[in-house]
Order: C-alpha cells, then structure tokens, then sequence
C-alpha cells in the first residue's frame, strides 16, 4: 500500500511539473487567458459558451480541469458549479453516445485487454447506477476515459446520465472552488482585496471543508466500489481500484 500512495504522489508531482512546463514554454496560457476574457465578457452568455467548449473538450477527450478552475475564476462559486455541473454531464453523455455509436470499434479495440476495465464491465451488469456513481465519485477512474467505456457496458443511458451527474458534484465543487479561491489570492496579492478580511477567511475555511469533505466521500466509494468489484472479479479487482491508465 505504500508504495502504491508513493507512486500515486509521484504521478501527481509529475503531473503538476508537467503543467507547469507546458504553461511556461506554450502560450496556452496566454490563449486559455484570452478565452476567460471573452467569456467573461459576454455576459450572460459566458456560461454557455464555456459550457459548449466544455463539451466539446470533454468528447475530444480534453483535460478539462483548466476550464473547471476557469469557471471558477470568472464566474465564482455559485454560477461557476452550475456551468461545468451541466457543461460535464452533457460532455459525459455525449462522449457516452459517440462510443455506443461511431467510436464504438476503437472503444472496444482500447478496451479488449483492459483487466480493469473487464472487472467494472462484469459489476456494471448488476450494478449499473451504483458502480457508475462511485466510479465518478473516485478520482483514480479518469473521466474522460470512463465516458468511453462505459458505452460498452450494459448500462442504461438514464442512469448513466444520472449517476453520472449526482457522482461529478462533490469533485465539480471542489474544482470550482479551487478557482474561486485562485481568484482571491490574486486580489490579495494585487493589493484589491474585495469584501474584506472576513470574506477572504471565510473562503479559507470553506475550501478547507470542501477537500476534506471530498477527500472523505472518495475514499467511501473507493471502498464501496472495492466490494462490488472483488464479488464480481476477484482476480482483477486491485488492479481495478488502486490506479489510474
């Protein structure tokens, strides 16, 4: 087990320095910047549009924790949720569809010797609502890639929207509130500190309790999810819940 955290913590710090070199030597910065600009400056139009590049990025199979964060800076806490809650589970669906139907032959081309995918395959058939919850609750399933198997499995397109979308909340706000919070920081150090120090301790505080209330329901459908796998594919099942592709 620890070695499994110290690879995992290693993959997150290479992740992180990966980031960091693609926004110092690329302008994807400068263009990511230039888009929040404009999105913000749309009014209340910018959701939407945001929302529709989230899709797009989401089917395309796109990072799109840069434009979760982004929601969150331009539009706070509140709106910023909304957008990317319903901006995620249109993407999740849609990407969910295109695997079921153009994409399905290079889904299952990527899935055929996935031990970790045949074990949540065999759950889903029993499970389907309930495995796709705790799989979107558990951050170690990458979400881009879920959107596309899961179009193999015997699921119902209901309850895949719907788990889907009840299971992304908890992360979605932690996300938003990242940015939200990015924002802040930004002020205090610009010196344009807004609604005063109260404000800026109580956003603290509120994304402290955010984490620790997301880090908590993850490790809960990580366990739950390693239950229904181990009953369903003892021989797979580590291999299915203790790392990411």
């Amino acid at each position: 087990m620890n070695k499994s955290i110290a690879v995992k913590a290693g993959s997150f710090a290479v992740s992180i320095v990966g980031l960091f070199l693609v926004f110092r030597f690329l302008p994807v910065a400068e263009y990511l910047g230039r888009f929040l600009e404009q999105v913000q400056a749309l009014g209340v139009w910018g959701p939407v549009i945001l929302a529709g590049a989230y899709v797009v990025a989401t089917v395309a199979m796109a990072p799109g924790t840069i434009l979760t964060l982004g929601a969150g800076f331009v539009f706070g806490l509140v709106v910023g949720t909304i957008t990317v809650s319903i901006a995620s589970t249109l993407g999740a669906t849609a990407a969910f569809i295109v695997g079921r139907t153009f994409a399905r032959g290079w889904v299952e081309k990527f899935a055929a010797d996935n031990p970790r995918f045949r074990a949540v395959d065999r759950a889903v058939k029993d499970n389907g609502f309930k495995i796709v919850l705790l799989t979107r609750l558990t951050p170690v399933f990458p979400f881009n890639v879920l959107n596309y198997l899961f179009s193999l499995t015997s699921v119902s397109l209901r309850d895949y929207v719907l788990a889907s979308w009840i299971g992304m909340i908890p992360g979605t706000i932690m996300y938003v509130y990242f940015g939200t919070a990015f924002k802040s920081l930004a002020e205090v150090l610009s010196g344009e500190v807004r609604g005063g120090i109260a404000q800026q301790v109580l956003l603290g505080a509120g994304l402290v309790v955010t984490i620790v209330v997301t880090v908590y329901v993850t490790r809960m459908a990580r366990r739950a999810i390693r239950q229904y796998v181990e009953t369903d594919a003892p021989a797979v099942s580590e291999t299915a819940v203790e790392g990411a592709p």
